[in-house]
């Protein structure tokens, strides 16, 4: 039987186990949002659609499932252009569909024309223009493999409006065959072999985990092998919650605002250890200088990581989980208790602390008020600065897939529209968007979105009154020169919340967090918590740029 190239998209999208879309309507996706009346699939509509593709982005990293949006074409393609990006930098499954021009107006400059595919290209692990409504069914059927294999990442699907109204018999592909595309997920053996030598004649290594452990979900077998080893286990910002934050080998984050015995113990390493992590300058500094006395293995997926920002004595290209799952039977039980000394000492000399402010509330007390009320069980989000880095420091993180944040781009704006995402994937969550006042206005408009469908998503704002991680730069770069940093006009959130429907709280004082904070998550709608900061908390410690990572600012507020 004949469908049309609409109808086929919405049966594709059923079969592949779509059950949310995430978008906004324009002329070139009529068809499909007409057939998308009749679908057994829930449609979200945004407010902004850089909010479509956030939202499918922070509902694959807190379900581990394809996040689906759609755009019309021209700007509404356009707008989807950060999140992609964003998504894309952070290796997250993202499929989006945009609407097109007819193939016979494609390049003439036609109204609301945008050659997206073109303009996607660095930023999509792969994208399609449909030329004919014959080849969408494969498209899809590929789209969606290309997402969730190997290493995850976006793929584009651009529909001229020719193809979603044209009509072919339906059939869908039962596999998918991409001679040039076939990912390795089997470590070598001989590789996987020397590791586990290695592991065995180290006296000080270390676990370096990225995101590829929470997508492979191997957060289990990770602990086994620390367990069984000895091994401390410190974790980049996306794979946070991949490790328990209070278990005795956590480490934390390293990098530039990682805690400072995350960063000596990688600095003193014989052996370190990086499972599905990609060495990002944020972590390792100065490359030169970066574990000056290990042997470095790496364990990663995509070959193109290997050896890219820093040196290897040990690669091993495969899934996380599965070469994980090869090492553990070549392995003896270990105790290192000479090296776990001397990191239980860091800990003391190193210790995650701040001062109480004289001009408002500490941020970080606050993001302990969370973590304490919700025994780090919640799926927590942030947007990017100050707000994003206190929560990697504060926050007790349990389980994976409970943070979510944007790490390689360091998108403003993305914590909000993510949560959303993150609560519709998981209703039964609690979810919590810890925002700063400058990233939040971003995309303050979702407001509407999380008061028409529902959601009971907190966002809880850090406000300072500045845009906080540019100001604590020019503090220390550039002689306290706040150039185009205050906010000095920001409205009243909880006004606004209110306008458009939600709960808006006020926190003023220290004694009115955590009461406010609880009144806040018993609520069954949408709410967000103002709380007045101190204006120039600034985040420690800190690695300057292109520095070593033992190099570490204290952070002494005087």
């Amino acid at each position: 039987m004949e469908k049309c190239g609409a109808d086929i998209l919405v049966k594709c999208l059923e079969t592949e186990g779509v059950d949310v879309v995430f978008g906004y309507p324009g002329g070139a996706v009529l068809a499909i949002y007409d057939a998308l009346y009749d679908a057994d699939i829930r449609h979200i509509l945004v407010r902004h659609e850089q909010g479509a593709a956030h939202a499918a982005d922070g509902y694959a990293r807190a379900t581990g499932r394809p996040g689906v949006c759609i755009a019309t074409s021209g700007p509404g393609a356009t707008n989807l252009v950060t999140g992609l990006a964003t998504a894309y930098m952070d290796s997250v499954p993202v499929v989006a569909f945009t609407g097109q021009v007819a193939t016979s107006w494609i390049g003439k400059d036609s109204f609301q024309e945008a050659d997206i595919t073109g303009i996607t290209m660095p930023i999509t692990k792969h994208n399609y223009l449909v030329k004919s409504t014959e080849d969408l069914p494969r498209v899809i059927k590929e789209a969606f493999y290309i997402a969730t294999t190997g290493r995850p990442g976006p793929v584009l699907v651009d529909l001229p409006k020719d193809v979603s109204i044209g009509k072919c018999e339906f059939e869908y592909p039962s596999s998918v065959d991409l001679p040039g595309y076939k990912p390795t997920y089997e470590g070598h053996p001989k590789q996987v072999k020397e590791l586990a030598k290695a592991i065995t004649a180290s006296s000080r290594p270390v676990l370096y985990v990225g995101g590829g452990v929470i997508w492979s979900g191997a957060s289990d077998v990770l602990r086994e092998l620390a367990e069984l080893c000895d091994i401390p286990v410190t974790t980049t910002l996306t794979a946070l919650g991949a490790f328990p934050t209070a278990h005795r080998l956590s480490l934390g984050m390293l990098g530039m605002h990682g805690t400072g015995y995350a960063n000596l113990s990688v600095n003193e390493c014989d052996l370190l250890i990086a499972v599905g992590a990609r060495f990002d300058d944020r972590v390792i500094g100065d490359p030169r200088t970066f574990a000056p006395n290990a042997k470095v293995a790496h364990i990663d997926i995509d070959p193109a990581e290997i050896g890219k920002n820093v040196r290897y004595d040990i690669p091993i290209v495969g899934d996380a989980r599965t070469v994980l799952e090869s090492l553990i039977p070549q392995l003896s039980p270990m105790k290192r208790p000479e090296w776990l000394a001397q990191i239980a000492q860091w800990k003391k000399e190193w210790p995650l602390k701040y001062p109480r402010y004289a001009d408002g509330i500490a941020p970080q007390y606050v993001i302990e008020q969370i973590s304490d009320l919700t025994g780090g069980e919640a799926i927590v989000t942030t947007e990017v600065g100050q707000n994003q880095m206190w929560t990697a420091q504060f926050y007790k993180f349990k389980n994976a897939r409970s943070f979510i944040s944007s790490a390689g781009l360091g998108t403003m704006g993305f914590g909000f529209p993510a949560a959303i995402g993150a609560q519709i994937g998981r209703p039964d969550s609690l979810v919590i968007d810890i925002a700063g006042d400058g990233s939040f206005q971003m995309n303050i408009q979702e407001l509407g979105t999380a008061v028409q469908y529902k959601l009971p998503v907190k966002v809880v704002i850090l406000n300072n009154g500045y845009l906080g991680m540019v100001r604590q730069w020019q503090a220390m770069f550039h002689d306290k020169r706040y150039s185009s940093t205050a906010l000095d006009y920001n409205p009243d959130f909880v006004a606004v919340a209110e306008a458009y429907g939600a709960k808006g709280i006020r926190v003023e004082t220290e004694d009115e967090v955590r009461p406010s904070l609880e009144r806040a998550f018993a609520e069954p709608g949408p709410v967000v918590v103002d709380v007045k900061v101190s204006r120039e908390a600034n985040v420690f410690p800190m690695v300057p740029p292109n520095m070593p990572i033992s190099r570490m600012i204290r952070g002494d507020e005087s």
